[in-house]
């Protein structure tokens, strides 16, 4: 049955179409809406030829010839739309060839390892803001020759690109300041001495990656290889945001050293730390789904014939960087329990000084108060017996 798609509509315009559709109307002859952000919908194929080399290819879904394999890579935007609109956006670049329940497969939340359709699919999408960057959304469908993979948001080093336009490769030289003047090279892009001029900012960011870059990546041969690389990508970027959290971590410790009342009353107004744990329970979410997938993944593609024995070697290899990089989370997760603790505590020393100092004034000031009540009353009574006199001494003298 074909389905006919129309562009996007106003939203009262599709509020009114909506009222128009009748419970009764058959599923494929409710129009299809094309999502708004699909245009930021960014794709890639790739064709590897199984010697080492690979080429972009066209989106097409066309079988490879003998001993080549391909994969399509599907990068949702990170932005707040619900789940339904993300599958919408799948359906219209994967299908055809896939089928509804593919797209299901590839699109739901939560972790998932199995057969669908004749292909392993396979995903670790964690529930969350789309534009957390404490949410992970990966899920990959694999057969003999192709895989297709669909991710939210950017994976570093995923893709492949030629070596010679890697940084690593070059050799480095540090940027030199003249006297009271500004760096001697323009942009980080000009050579001193022979060498490739980096800039501080460059060396912070490389510092942070536990990986190399793309043009570093190794070439794939097979699928397996593929699948091991698609994983691999995965665990390095949960240790890159990793890494990130515990540097900010220590940033923010440095700073309490530091910092006095306002600082610290500034991070308990804004919840600084609460908020970090909770980033962490996320990772730690996606770390425990892939501790799920991840073995039987291994599992199943061990009776796969295509798949080589030491690409199974490499991912009982990456399922225990997995389970280290859980030791690590919680270890940091205990920091930032310990931290918020002592904040706890000075705030409340500062409730207990603060009440110190009210019950001292009020051990001070009653005595006085009473001590003014008692002036103010014997005052009355000596103004109002003077007043009285006068009455007295006629009532006497009438007697």
């Amino acid at each position: 049955m074909h389905i006919d798609r129309e562009e996007p509509v106003g939203n009262g315009e599709a509020e009114h179409m909506d009222e128009d559709i009748k419970e009764d109307t058959p599923l494929g002859d409710i129009p299809l809406y094309r999502p708004h952000f699909l245009g930021m919908v960014r794709q890639k194929a790739y064709i590897f030829d199984g010697d080492g080399s690979f080429y972009n290819k066209d989106w097409d879904f066309a079988e490879p010839k003998e001993n080549e394999f391909c994969w399509y890579h599907v990068e949702l935007p990170k932005i707040n739309q619900k789940l339904p609109l993300f599958a919408q956006s799948l359906i219209d670049i994967l299908c055809p060839p896939l089928k509804l329940q593919d797209i299901l497969s590839l699109v739901s939340n939560g972790p998932l390892c199995s057969n669908v359709n004749g292909a392993l699919v396979f995903r670790v999408n964690s529930p969350g803001p789309p534009t957390s960057n404490y949410t992970f959304r990966l899920a990959a469908r694999v057969t003999e020759n192709s895989v297709i993979t669909v991710s939210l948001g950017r994976v570093p080093r995923l893709g492949f690109s030629p070596t010679s336009k890697s940084l690593l490769s070059e050799i480095p030289s540090v940027e030199t300041h003249s006297s009271g003047g500004p760096p001697s090279h323009n942009g980080g892009d000009e050579k001193e001495g022979g060498g490739f001029v980096i800039r501080e900012h460059v060396l912070e960011f490389l510092l942070t990656m536990n990986h190399s870059e793309e043009a570093d990546n190794p070439v794939p041969e097979s699928v397996s290889n593929l699948v091991v690389h698609i994983i691999d990508t995965h665990v390095d970027h949960l240790q890159d945001v990793t890494t990130k959290l515990e540097i900010e971590l220590d940033s923010v410790e440095l700073e309490l050293d530091k910092g006095g009342f306002a600082l610290k009353k500034q991070m308990l107004d804004d919840r600084r730390f609460p908020k970090m744990h909770l980033n962490l329970q996320r990772i730690l979410q996606v770390i425990a789904h892939g501790e799920q997938v991840f073995p039987r993944v291994k599992e199943k593609c061990s009776s796969k014939k295509w798949f080589c024995s030491e690409d199974i070697n490499s991912l009982e290899e990456l399922i225990g960087r997995l389970r280290r990089l859980k030791e690590s989370v919680g270890f940091i997760a205990n920091r930032v329990t310990a931290i918020q603790a002592g904040l706890d505590s000075w705030q409340a020393e500062q409730i207990n000084k603060k009440l110190y100092y009210l019950s001292f004034l009020s051990i001070i000031f009653p005595p006085i108060v009473n001590h003014h009540w008692s002036l103010w009353h014997e005052c009355g009574r000596s103004s109002m017996d003077r007043a009285k006199e006068p009455l007295r001494r006629n009532m006497a003298s009438a007697m």
